[in-house]
Formats: C-alpha cells, sequence, structure tokens
C-alpha cells in the first residue's frame, strides 16, 4: 500500500471517483453528479478553496484506489479564531485500521509542516458538509450531509482522534404538527412589538439578497463554535447555486422596519431526484431537475440566523413556523439541519415545533 497524492488530471480523477465505486453496491447511496464533485475540487470555481492551501492524497494498493483524503488551511477562519487549525476531510476508505491510519497521518503531516497546532475534521469542501455520521445509518444521503459507513468514527479513534462537536439533526413531517393556535398568536405579538416584517427571497434581485444574507451569516453566527468568515465569492457562488434549485417562499428573511435582522433557508432535498442517474445530469438528472422539482417532499433547513441584537427574542421560531406555514398542506418530511449539540435555545425552538433528533454527525480533534 502507498499514499500518493493526488496532482495529475488522472490522479485527481481518481480521487474524484473513488466514492462512486466503493458505495456501487450500497443500495442507499445515491450518487452525486459527477460534474459538481469536479468543481467542489476546482480551486477556479469553488471558492472555499481559495482562502489557502489544500492536499488531496489517495491510498492505493497494487494500483487499486482504497481510500482517499483531503487536508486543508481555512486562513479565513484561523485569522477570525486566532487560531492554528487545519482540517481534513472528503475521508472515504475500506474498513482498515492501517490504510486510514496512513490516510490520516499524511494529513497531519501535512498541516504541521505548515504550523497547524491541531488537525480536525472531517469536514468537506462543500459548504456546511461537516462530520461523520454515528448513527442512524438507514437513511439515503442527504442534500449537502456526510454519508458513510458506521466504522468509520471508529477508524478515526483508533488515530487518536477524539470528539470535539456533535451536530444534531432534527426531522418531522409538516402533517403531523398542525401549528398550534398559540404559534401564530405569538408570531402576530412579535412582529408587532418589534416592528417586524417577513418577506421571500427575490429571485429578480436574487444577488442583492444573497448578499444580504451573507451579511446577516457573518454578523449573526460569529461567535458560534466552528464559524469561518463567508466571502463575497462565496456570496456569488451561492446565488448561482441557490438560482437552479431554490423555491424562493422558503427562504426567508425578516426585517425590522426596513433593516434586516434574520434569515433562514430551507431547501429542497433534490438527491432524491438523483436515484438512478449515476451521477451524470443527463438526461434523467437535467430532466429531473428541470421538471420534477416542485414534486419533492423532502426539504432541509439548510441555515438560519438572527443578529445578536435581536437573539432570544422567538424570532428563531417566528421562521421555522413560517417555514412549518409554507409547507403546512404538504405532506413534506422537513429536517433542521445542523444544529450544535450545546446550542440549547435553537434545539428547544425545533422541539416546540414537534420536531424529534433522529441523526447525529460527529466532528473530531486531535493536538498535533
Amino acid at each position: 500500500m502507498k499514499i500518493q497524492t493526488a496532482v495529475t488530471a488522472k490522479q485527481k480523477k481518481a480521487f474524484i471517483d473513488f466514492p462512486y465505486r466503493f458505495y456501487c453496491s450500497d443500495p442507499l447511496w445515491i450518487p452525486p453528479l459527477r460534474s459538481e464533485q469536479k468543481k467542489l475540487f476546482d480551486p477556479g470555481k469553488n471558492s472555499l478553496l481559495q482562502h489557502g492551501e489544500h492536499v488531496l492524497f489517495l491510498a492505493a494498493d497494487g494500483g487499486n484506489a482504497i481510500g482517499r483524503a483531503a487536508a486543508f488551511i481555512d486562513d479565513g477562519y484561523n485569522r477570525h479564531w486566532n487560531e492554528k487549525v487545519g482540517f481534513f476531510g472528503s475521508f472515504e476508505a475500506v474498513d482498515d485500521v492501517q490504510v486510514a491510519e496512513y490516510l490520516l497521518d499524511a494529513c497531519a503531516d501535512w498541516l504541521r509542516k505548515r504550523g497547524m497546532t491541531r488537525m480536525r475534521g472531517p469536514i468537506s469542501f462543500e459548504s456546511q458538509n461537516w462530520g461523520v455520521v454515528i448513527d442512524d445509518f438507514a437513511s439515503p444521503p442527504r442534500l449537502m450531509s456526510p454519508y458513510n459507513p458506521p466504522y468509520y468514527a471508529e477508524l478515526f479513534a483508533a488515530f487518536g482522534l477524539q470528539k470535539v462537536k456533535d451536530l444534531e439533526v432534527f426531522v418531522s413531517r409538516s402533517l403531523d404538527y398542525p401549528l398550534p393556535e398559540r404559534f401564530l398568536r405569538h408570531r402576530q405579538s412579535l412582529m408587532r412589538k418589534y416592528g417586524l416584517r417577513l418577506r421571500s427571497i427575490d429571485m429578480k434581485n436574487l444577488l442583492r439578497d444573497v448578499r444580504i444574507i451573507v451579511d446577516l451569516s457573518n454578523r449573526s453566527l460569529q461567535n458560534n463554535w466552528g464559524y469561518a468568515p463567508v466571502s463575497e465569492e462565496e456570496a456569488e457562488g451561492i446565488a448561482r447555486d441557490l438560482k437552479r434549485i431554490v423555491r424562493p417562499e422558503l427562504v426567508q428573511i425578516v426585517e425590522a422596519g426596513d433593516e434586516p435582522i434574520g434569515f433562514c433557508i430551507a431547501l429542497p432535498d433534490i438527491m432524491q431526484l438523483l436515484q438512478g442517474c449515476n451521477g451524470r445530469l443527463l438526461p434523467k438528472a437535467w430532466y429531473r431537475l428541470l421538471f420534477k422539482l416542485q414534486s419533492i417532499r423532502i426539504f432541509r433547513i439548510w441555515a438560519l440566523g438572527i443578529v445578536p441584537e435581536f437573539q432570544r427574542r422567538g424570532i428563531d421560531t417566528l421562521l421555522y413556523s413560517r417555514i412549518w406555514e409554507v409547507l403546512k398542506d404538504v405532506d413534506a418530511v422537513v429536517e433542521a439541519n445542523y444544529i450544535l449539540e450545546d446550542n440549547f435555545p435553537m434545539k428547544d425552538a425545533v422541539l416546540k415545533l414537534g420536531m424529534r433528533k433522529n441523526r447525529t454527525m460527529r466532528i473530531f480533534e486531535k493536538d498535533l
């Protein structure tokens, strides 16, 4: 077995293609679009890779790939927190402690040589695709969420990585929990008290509204564990991605007077439209994304933020209930994904909406 860096076009292709072979016999796995995976690892098309250095590692045995991992440095994160944390992610490997050790050791050594003092992960190059699933292995992949075999956490522990944070997923069906009258009364009272109004994202001014959301995100989440500043380039990338899949009524901005103070983004889980497409856009996936988007009945509450001066006032429940109201007549599965394990106000808000915890992602860390 040997570990090599994926530098050439052929090696990078092998790195990107590995999951398609690794999971090919898994009946639950849904192959993501290959074209989108190529963009993830292209610094010219993924602004996240412009924040610092990165490297791709492949584990091979007799010419056959048996694992992969990436290591990277987010300069913006380290400046914000005044830390020297390096990250690993895009980890996939056969169930072999030695293979995992070689890959993770290559990541650790690469980060150590660049002055990092801790290694954290798994964290993907895809926005908010963090952690490794540690329970509920009977669910298929969700949009921009990790999917992995049950043994990954054991491989990380064997290498000496320890839990640093759990990310929790809460779920409910829209028809199972009609909004109580008290929620509606509370919402009206809250809106009158602070002069609030809710509005959907304006698709004719999408980039403007995405920039508003990015500004709100940077202001509202700056003290949250794991936060890294979102750049102007990322805002433009988010706008491009949202334009293809967003339902405007499921992206809400809350304003106090004329001042935006919070937002919530719920995304249709397009993964279910990719089932049976083998990661290819044409012809099936293209047709489904064009004509079947409105048929999706699984949604991910992908992001929510409220500026500090309006936090802990129930505005998170206001936003959640608005999403619920949009979906009230549809038998939709709604996931709040992710909520930090120690973010008790946010957990309290989703529990009040009748949601229940159904999955956990874990992030690991190790001193270098």
